[in-house]
């Protein structure tokens, strides 16, 4: 998507080497994506996946767009449009959110097409074949007023848990329990209000507790090797000790894929069956060699990027159903999964008007390169974590433009002064044992940000990039770089110019993941091409006699009274009423489950 990766052949894997293949959580099309999703899982995958680039590893970066399901279908209803037409929308506005944001997707695809019929049939025919797949009569809500069998998203009631009277059929927004359509209480017909009732209908059932014993001896080895993240662990952990039960994989509903079988005319496949499946289609879409990828163990890692809240179907489901085939499938090597982001201390809500969303945070003229800084130094790693207006403004202010831009812009603008005329001077001649020295820091940084960066430490690995400007700032200090030094020591002040230009071509290119845009302006300053990662850094990129274009500003300063007028565009005062009656409703289901505690006389 991004623009230095269009008209490119086809990367493919290639034997013998390190070959990565990137995934980012598929978004619904109902809604457009706001700061929570984007972090969650396409903006961690980018940086992974620009860094492996970075670093010469072959990569694959494979996104797009989950289009079927209940969720589509209801909001077409409300947006009153067929799926289809809802689908072709929203899937162009998180193409474009995306390309402003700057994600270097190698394809931006979509889950319905013929190529994903054709890979999600082809794997449900082989569970059949192999005595994974189950007819079985269920129980479920139908509306007699629409004549249909009412799907979880279609059907809300009482939580029999918490008494939330808005609970999902799938499950309750309050206490967070996964529930099934038929144990609200007093449930209803999201579509008209009425009153359903119960009627038995047939299912297909993936068998996931005969398969449990190979999926937890991937799951030992992979979360080992691949070092998955530990909540990915833990709720994978979890899920195995409760111990796997069969579970549908079809349902009542005509927008899905056709289920391939005989008197199932009326049913497609649940979209949480194909929807990871919509990876391997969407590959194919971009080369019609998927299968090098997709099914070669030997060569290729699959690192997945998603939120917690999807990750037994990408550790579980969809690795038991790759099993279930009986091919040698590329399976998940490293999992990596956030918690969540909230705003201003309570959730995004788009029809409440809470938040940023990806269409419009570009609104506030802030470029996106400032909007992936923050995101990812604030990414929810290991606990949730907060987006806030002042924190945005001085994130900007004192870490961007005072420590990284200062260095660059204060090196860029000497060499451009008369004292160098936009020429590197000859840094060779001088030495001295503290420069040395220096360069041994700025090497133990970079040793430290690859390690971060290969182990998906994304967060620790930005912190390091600011080290190592800061390192930049301490070098200029300490050496006292400025016109006196270049009158009185010109050698001295040659030396200290070009290491401190080299050291910028250096953080370029370590910046370069998650700020694409600000190290495409530093190699254009510098008249540079993209310095690809070492292991070591010799400080010899940039040579004597290299002209450079004048310097310009990598960052603003934004005025922090922005943050007031920020926080009523964006429904910061919406969020504390929202966050208000939330804390009344776990007030209520407290005194609630202590009146359930209470002991009958």
């Amino acid at each position: 998507m991004a623009t230095e990766l269009t008209n490119r052949e086809p990367v493919l894997p290639e034997p013998g080497k390190r070959n990565i293949l990137i995934t980012s959580a598929l978004p619904y099309v109902n809604n457009v994506p706001h700061l929570g999703n984007i972090i969650g899982s396409v903006l961690s995958a980018d940086v992974f996946a620009r860094y492996c680039r970075g670093r010469g590893v072959n990569t694959l970066y494979v996104g797009g767009t989950d289009e079927y399901g209940t969720t589509t279908e209801a909001r077409a209803r409300v947006e009153n449009c067929t799926p289809q037409e809802l689908c072709d929308k929203y899937h162009v506005i998180h193409a474009e959110i995306y390309k402003w944001f700057d994600i270097s997707f190698d394809i931006f695809g979509r889950t319905t097409t013929k190529l994903q019929t054709e890979i999600t049939q082809d794997i449900f025919l082989k569970l059949n074949k192999n005595g994974f797949l189950e007819e079985r009569m269920t129980t479920q809500l139908y509306c007699e007023e629409h004549h249909s069998f009412l799907a979880d998203r279609f059907v809300e009631g009482e939580c029999p848990d918490c008494g939330y009277e808005d609970a999902r059929g799938d499950q309750c927004d309050l206490c967070g329990k996964l529930l099934e359509s038929l144990e609200l209480i007093n449930p209803r017909c999201k579509v008209d209000g009425s009153t359903p009732i119960t009627r038995d209908t047939k299912h297909i059932f993936l068998e996931l507790d005969k398969l449990q014993p190979e999926i937890e001896t991937f799951f030992l080895e992979s979360a080992e090797k691949g070092g998955w993240s530990s909540n990915g662990r833990q709720i994978t952990a979890a899920w195995l000790k409760e111990g796997l039960q069969p579970r549908s994989i079809t349902r009542d509903m005509k927008w899905g894929t056709e289920v391939p079988l005989p008197g199932y005319e009326e049913k497609v496949i649940y979209s949480w069956f194909d929807a990871c499946i919509g990876y391997v289609s969407i590959t194919a879409a971009y080369t019609d060699q998927w299968k090098k990828w997709w099914q070669n163990p030997q060569d290729v890692q699959l690192h997945q990027f998603l939120g917690k809240d999807n990750v037994v179907y990408h550790s579980v489901i969809f690795p038991g159903s790759q099993i279930g085939t009986g091919e040698a499938w590329t399976k998940l090597h490293h999992l990596s999964t956030t918690d969540y982001l909230t705003y201003e201390g309570g959730k995004f809500s788009k029809s409440r008007g809470i938040g940023v969303f990806g269409d419009s945070a570009q609104k506030t003229g802030v470029p996106s390169d400032v909007w992936r800084y923050y995101l990812l130094s604030h990414r929810p790693e290991t606990g949730d974590s907060e987006f806030t207006w002042d924190a945005f403004i001085s994130c900007n202010n004192n870490l961007l433009l005072k420590n990284f831009g200062n260095f660059v812009n204060r090196v860029v603008k000497f060499v451009n002064s008369q004292h160098c005329n936009n020429t590197v001077p000859d840094w060779t001649e001088y030495h001295e044992a503290s420069f040395d020295a220096w360069k041994e820091e700025v090497n133990k940084l970079l040793t430290r940000y690859i390690q971060e960066l290969d182990s998906v430490k994304l967060r620790a690995g930005l912190s390091t990039v600011l080290q190592v400007s800061q390192l930049g700032n301490a070098f200029l200090q300490s050496n006292k770089l400025d016109n006196n030094l270049a009158a009185n020591e010109p050698s001295k002040c040659a030396a200290v110019v070009g290491l401190a230009i080299n050291m910028i071509h250096l953080l370029a290119s370590i910046v370069a993941p998650y700020m694409p845009e600000t190290a495409r302006s530093i190699n254009t300053q510098l008249r540079m091409d993209p310095l690809q990662i070492p292991d070591y850094w010799n400080a010899d990129s940039i040579k004597p006699g290299h002209e450079i274009n004048k310097a310009e500003y990598l960052f603003s300063r934004i005025k922090p009274e922005k943050a007031e007028e920020w926080r009523k565009l964006f429904g910061s005062e919406e969020a504390k009423k929202f966050r208000e009656e939330e804390l009344e409703l776990k007030t209520r289901k407290s005194a609630a489950m202590k009146a359930v505690k209470i002991p009958k006389e």
